[in-house]
């Protein structure tokens, strides 16, 4: 069935570490030789061997209206005819920063990146230039890319390779990343107290999506709002996953909490390589060349990442009526998924926001990283290839989360729906 992608994996592995560019696309948690894709549309992918796949990864995301959408494909194929780079300024630059600006709640200005790691690293550097703080606040679980600072009690690979502290990062770095529970609001006071007027920022996914997809418990985020206004700290959206995803403003629409910086990610280049920071102009203008805060990029603003996320985000802008759409389509697999597992006694938990989800093989609520890394990853492990060899593509790890595209039919939904209950069944007769 994957003759050509264990073929492909063996060549790899001779060139590449572990076989992959990213290390969660290994399989290391679930086991077996990764998929090797060929091509991409609609709501499915297809590998090199010919197999078809509903895909539940979205490119981590931001493929929110399908693979190969046509209006981006168009515009990228428009645009690389002028060039697919510059190290110059265009207008598209702008307009794409004027798009942004006018979605999203509470910023002034945007500063263009190549992921979303460098945004997250960067807007840290512009927290502490801001505030002469050197110290900082991550949740555990929480996964804000693979700068040395973030590497600390992380999420995603990070988490799924059990990698508890990572070679590489000194112990000075370490010391000024602080860490707490995702949504533990007394664990947040306890370090502020511990570290007076030493704490440059606190970032946080305002809707976790590293350990599985996890929401904020109910004043969680509020709480961190007020904790950040009374100690002169600055709050951090990593907006990489939730933004535009969640609603057009991002997570700060959908809880009317305001952020002092958001980062976001591909989904601002339409599925291409690029990351952004944002914020207010009174902060956002100690960024080099307005100010002495030094952040840099040759690539930075790349036509044809800007055409691809002007585009897309152009179209999300303009049918605010996919956000419910997509929400119903979540809901519609939700339920399913919890028929389907619990018709066939498996205890499970499911946590979902907007088109986000996670399926959780346990009988405790799943909030924060200890209560994830509890679930029955073995179990997981089993119903994933047994997902897989019935055509629906999951994320490889129990500790990230699926996205819904746009893109699902009612059919797609339905044939997941059966292919997990043949797969819970064929893994329960194993």
């Amino acid at each position: 069935m994957y003759s050509r992608s264990n073929v492909l994996f063996e060549r790899a592995q001779q060139l590449i570490p572990g076989g992959v560019n990213s290390p969660v696309r290994a399989f290391k948690s679930v086991g077996g030789t990764p998929v090797f894709m060929r091509s991409a549309q609609g709501a499915h992918l297809f590998d090199v061997d010919g197999n078809r796949y509903i895909d539940y990864i979205n490119s981590w995301g931001p493929m929110i209206l399908g693979h190969a959408y046509e209006p981006v494909v168009k515009a990228i194929q428009e645009y690389a005819t002028y060039s697919t780079s510059f190290g110059a300024p265009t207008e598209l630059e702008i307009k794409i920063a004027e798009l942004i600006v006018s979605m999203v709640p509470n910023i002034d200005m945007v500063r263009m990146v190549n992921s979303g790691t460098e945004a997250c690293m960067s807007a840290l550097r512009l927290a502490r230039g801001y505030t002469g703080r050197n110290k900082f606040i991550k949740f555990e679980g929480n996964y804000h890319g693979h700068a040395d600072a973030f590497l600390v009690s992380a999420g995603s690979g990070v988490a799924t390779l059990e990698i508890q502290s990572v070679p590489g990062v000194t112990q000075t770095v370490a010391e000024d990343t602080l860490t707490a529970p995702y949504n533990n609001l007394p664990a947040v006071e306890q370090l502020i107290a511990a570290h007076p007027e030493q704490i440059a920022a606190i970032i946080v996914e305002p809707v976790a999506g590293n350990m599985g997809c996890i929401p904020p418990q109910p004043g969680f985020l509020e709480g961190l709002r007020q904790l950040c206004d009374a100690n002169g700290i600055l709050l951090v959206f990593d907006e990489v996953m939730t933004g535009f995803r969640l609603a057009r403003g991002g997570a700060q629409e959908l809880f009317g909490i305001r952020a002092d910086l958001v980062t976001f990610g591909k989904i601002i280049g339409g599925g291409m390589p690029v990351g952004a920071f944002a914020g207010p102009k009174e902060i956002m203008e100690h960024i080099a060349p307005a100010g002495k805060i030094y952040q840099a990029g040759t690539l930075s603003g790349n036509p044809i990442a800007m055409i691809a996320g002007y585009t897309l985000l152009k179209t999300l802008q303009e049918n605010p009526v996919i956000y419910q759409q997509l929400e119903e389509k979540k809901d519609y697999l939700v339920n399913g998924l919890r028929e389907a597992l619990g018709a066939a006694g498996i205890i499970h938990q499911i946590n979902h926001l907007g088109s986000m989800l996670s399926v959780h093989f346990t009988e405790y609520p799943i909030i924060d990283f200890t209560a994830a890394s509890g679930a029955n990853n073995e179990l997981f492990k089993r119903f994933f290839h047994a997902m897989l060899e019935r055509g629906v593509y999951l994320p490889p790890s129990t500790f990230e989360s699926w996205f819904i595209s746009h893109a699902l039919t009612r059919g797609d939904l339905d044939f997941t729906i059966a292919a997990a209950k043949a797969a819970i069944k064929a893994v329960k007769n194993s």
